[in-house]
């Protein structure tokens, strides 16, 4: 079982990377969180693996921190929430909301991320409220685009299609996200989803 990767980053899209470790390139699937502290291609990542085997596929999930790392693997431990659903979780609010949320039982911030329903939320609440880690250890950098790029506008829009939103949605919400101006990836995709959560 695959637990750890280090190697040079081949390919960076939102909640995909190819990572070239001595020349073998290993698809891992991430959560914006984690993707918002890569470097560009061609840097040299670090990340924590999760190798889900099942009949028909093996996945590498991969996280820059441990905490992101120890959420997922017990969202997944939750009946009904598979891999998928668990990135879209991490994917839909930082690590320390996701903590914040959880603790205070903020059923609505939970069902604003594409998905989860108020029965997930309800779960998610009930079996993790008092098996989460005490504190965060460490926050993601942030990544620096060109708010007028189309690059930074694909990027985005690319980002919330895979969170569950439908494309025509995510391009109005990024539309609206790139002209506040804001530099970094991060801050406009949470833009975005504050376009989208009006």
């Amino acid at each position: 079982m695959i637990a750890h990767l280090r190697g040079r980053l081949l390919d960076k899209r939102p909640n995909r990377i190819i990572v070239d470790v001595q020349g073998v390139g290993y698809e891992v699937q991430v959560p914006l969180s984690t993707f918002y502290g890569l470097g560009e291609a061609g840097a040299e990542v670090s990340l924590r693996i999760h190798t889900h085997v099942r009949e028909d596929a093996l996945a590498l999930f991969g996280f820059t921190t441990r905490l992101e790392l120890q959420i997922f693997e017990r969202l997944i431990a939750i009946n009904g929430i598979g891999p998928r659903l668990a990135l879209a979780v991490l994917s839909g609010m930082d690590p320390a909301e996701l903590l914040r949320a959880i603790r205070t039982g903020d059923l609505g911030r939970l069902t604003a991320i594409p998905g989860v329903g108020r029965k997930t939320a309800e779960r998610i609440g009930l079996e993790l409220k008092d098996r989460l880690p005490p504190v965060l250890d460490g926050e993601p950098e942030t990544l620096a685009l060109e708010p007028g790029t189309n690059g930074a506008r694909d990027d985005l829009v690319s980002a919330l299609v895979n969170l569950g939103y439908h494309r025509p949605l995510a391009e109005c919400a990024s539309e609206a996200a790139l002209k506040t101006g804001k530099a970094s990836f991060e801050e406009l995709l949470r833009q975005a989803l504050r376009e989208l959560a009006r």
